[in-house]
């Protein structure tokens, strides 16, 4: 900018005190008033003299000031928020960027300044917050003008603007527009298995739409359809839900499209809703003291989850030594009601070195064997008794066992925990095998999730456990092997029995671990997975795929007891697009993937036989529940700055003029910017009206004018 001179103002500069000057300007009146009473000629001349000076001796000097003009400074705001992607506003907004860009610049005196509002989280359009961060570097004065560049859904509107100049909203649009959205208003994380849950939605109907509408809304699980039906707009409404199994459920409601509405995105909403268990209900049966007993009796009565219920038998009911009945136990052992009544409401049944004595009928043991077909779960530890004549194997049980023994035991001390040859080289006979040894893995429990990940596993067959020193000898074996003995004999062994689940733990010294013998084991975590398995856990299935997010990445698992190499799977995205990707193996029958997956909504991956769901949250809920372009929102801060709302897809860019405050408002083709005048002072001179070169003279030649009109 050039400098410009401008003359501002006088000033005086007097030689003498103002007093002084002031006597003697009384003192010359009072003279001259007999000249002008007595029309003496050149009284005029006089006062003229008088006045030349006093006005030379008080100095006056002009002002001259010298500024340089600042220019007026227009702000555009670019909004690149996660609405902005739709309907292919971005592109009319670059384009409306590079044309007002494009004006400003031809514009003299005119500076443009551009920031873009990112996306922010979960805020919304914080449009304002970055206008303000934007003002803090430029000048109130020198501010033309806002001009913004989004779709007007803007979440931080405050009720008086931080600035006077003119705020433009351009809109990438043809109109007002009209959108429908499904809005979740109450939907529970977790639900309860065997009960029901009940979500509360609305549909709603958003801009100039016709009210009185109706939307079809489809409800559905892990991709199959639940429901459907037809509900008005702007109606809270009810959907009740059964919660049938344990783990992660995704729902889906997803209401009917609006005609020419802004997007479907947001006409639906995804929960995931958590199936869980109220409380496990374990019925413990130990057919005689023994240290085991007290090792599961610990571990069940240590989860606050778990509801125990436990029976020794402390005798056969042939044992006849004439004590009492009340000394015998504090309750009768009540049989009918546990295995007959109330057997479907456990969870799980653990027979710990139980034997068929007679204690239960064989109708009993059948409502058990029953039990377990039609979805119950049953874990036997086996000891001794197992081998022996009198093994629940020989009953209807053993119909349902994984495995049989191999004989009746005979010629071993059974009565203690260990036996008769403790630390001495292994003995087989009789069904039993005595003998020191490590429990080592199959290769099926490197692969099976409730021995994979053990602690000290390591992918290693042979961990550093403790040794254990008894193991029943089986025969007939089926199902899954996990871990084995000496010999490579079974150990643990589980198996799918109908629609139940069976384990069968053929040992009674796991105790050991819990007592850190020889450096102990994985005790409690072992039983703790082999019981939720048993429960069907879906973290323990054995061939599972599961997907689940982590922010913007989709982690994708996958178990198989099989040997393959890992699996390609495929992945549908919320658009309904495909992809095939193959996972990386991370262990034994253990595979995994990790991939981006930044679009919200229903991810399905399928892996040929199953199929795992996975529901992504949108990144800013508020930004994308409206997806309306409109000039409503922000209607009180152009009304208030005297600015103007334009729709780009109506008219196109608007034109910029800099023009005088008050008709900023502009037109139908062009937006008015504030022209605001500012500058800044570079100096000011002073320059004397009546220099003293040029005051004598003046003097002297009005007073030789004065004299000669008196001598006339």
């Amino acid at each position: 900018m050039n400098t410009v001179s401008t003359v501002v103002g006088l000033n005086v500069t007097p030689a003498l005190p103002l007093w002084v000057l002031l006597v003697l300007g009384v003192a010359g009146l009072i003279v001259l008033i007999p000249a002008f009473l007595n029309r003496t000629p050149g009284r005029w001349w006089r006062l003229l003299l008088l006045a030349l000076l006093l006005g030379w001796l008080s100095g006056p000097k002009l002002v001259r000031q010298h500024w340089r003009a600042r220019p007026d400074i227009a702000l555009l705001v670019v909004d690149h928020s996660g609405s902005e992607t739709i309907r292919g506003r971005m592109a009319q907004i670059d384009a409306a960027r590079a044309q007002v860009s494009r004006e400003a610049a031809a514009i003299p005196g005119l500076e443009l300044r551009t920031i873009t509002v990112p996306e922010t989280g979960s805020q919304g359009t914080q449009l304002f917050a970055a206008i303000n961060t934007a003002l803090g570097d430029i000048p109130p004065d020198q501010l033309a003008g806002v001009v913004a560049l989004s779709d007007g859904e803007i979440s931080d509107i405050p009720v008086k603007p931080g600035f006077t100049a003119p705020f433009h909203l351009l809109l990438p649009a043809k109109g007002e527009e009209t959108d429908r959205r499904l809005r979740l208003i109450d939907a529970p994380r977790y639900g309860v298995i065997g009960s029901t849950i009940t979500l509360r939605y609305e549909v709603e109907d958003l801009g100039p739409a016709p009210a009185g509408g109706t939307a079809t809304v489809t409800a559905m699980r892990d991709g199959a359809v639940l429901s459907t039906s037809t509900v008005p707009a702007g109606q809270v409404q009810t959907l009740i839900l059964p919660v049938k199994q344990e783990g992660p459920s995704v729902i889906v409601l997803k209401a009917s499209g609006l005609d020419g509405e802004a997007s479907p995105i947001n006409n639906q909403q995804i929960v995931t809703i958590n199936g869980v268990r109220d409380r496990l209900r374990v019925l413990l049966i130990s057919g005689q003291p023994d240290p085991g007993e007290r090792a599961w009796r610990r571990l069940l009565k240590s989860d606050p989850a778990v509801d125990l219920v436990h029976f020794t038998i402390l005798r056969p009911p042939d044992k006849d030594d004439l004590t009492p009945l009340d000394q015998l136990a504090l309750i009768a052992f009540p049989e009918r009601e546990l295995f007959e009544q109330k057997i479907a409401n456990f969870d799980l049944i653990i027979l710990d070195r139980f034997q068929n004595q007679g204690i239960l009928p064989s109708a009993y043991l059948s409502n058990i064997a029953r039990y377990v077909r039609q979805g119950g779960a049953l874990l036997l530890e086996a000891g001794p008794e197992f081998a022996g004549a009198g093994s629940i194997a020989h009953s209807d049980l053993g119909s349902i066992l994984p495995a049989q023994p191999v004989a009746a035991a005979q010629g071993n001390d059974a009565s203690l925990g260990l036996p008769a040859g403790f630390g001495q080289p292994a003995v087989s006979g009789a069904g039993i095998t005595t003998a020191q040894f490590r429990p080592a893995l199959t290769d099926m429990g490197l692969r099976h999730p409730v021995t994979a990940d053990l602690p000290g596993v390591d992918g290693s067959h042979t961990p550093d456990w403790g040794q254990w020193y008894r193991l029943i000898d089986t025969t007939d074996v089926q199902g899954q092997v996990l871990m084995t003995g000496p010999a490579n004999k079974p150990l643990l062994i589980l198996d799918h029995v109908g629609q139940g689940r069976v384990g069968l733990l053929l040992s009674d010294q796991i105790w050991l671990w819990a007592r850190d013998h020889d450096g102990g084991g994985p005790q409690a975590e072992l039983l703790r997975r082999v019981a939720h398995w048993l429960m069907k856990e879906p973290a323990l299935d054995e061939n599972r795929l599961s997907a689940v997010f982590d922010g913007d990445r989709l982690h994708i698992d996958q178990r198989q007891l099989q040997a393959n190499a890992p699996p390609a799977v495929t992945i549908t995205n919320p658009d309904g697009q495909t992809s095939q990707r193959t996972m990386t193996a991370a262990g034994p029958g253990h595979a995994v993937l990790d991939v981006p997956a930044y679009a919200p909504g229903l991810w399905t991956v399928s892996d040929g036989t199953r199929t795992a769901y996975a529901a992504s949250d949108m990144a800013d809920p508020p930004e994308w529940a409206d997806l309306r372009a409109t000039a409503t929102k922000a209607g009180g801060i152009v009304a208030a700055t005297r600015g103007s709302a334009h729709f780009l897809g109506a008219g196109g860019t608007p034109g910029l003029r800099l023009v005088e405050a008050g008709n900023t408002e502009g037109g139908q083709e062009w937006i008015g910017l504030r022209r605001n005048h500012a500058h800044v002072t570079t100096g000011i001179a002073l320059t004397p009206l009546l220099p003293g070169w040029a005051a004598l003279p003046l003097l002297i030649l009005v007073l030789l004018v004065a004299w000669r009109r008196e001598g006339r």
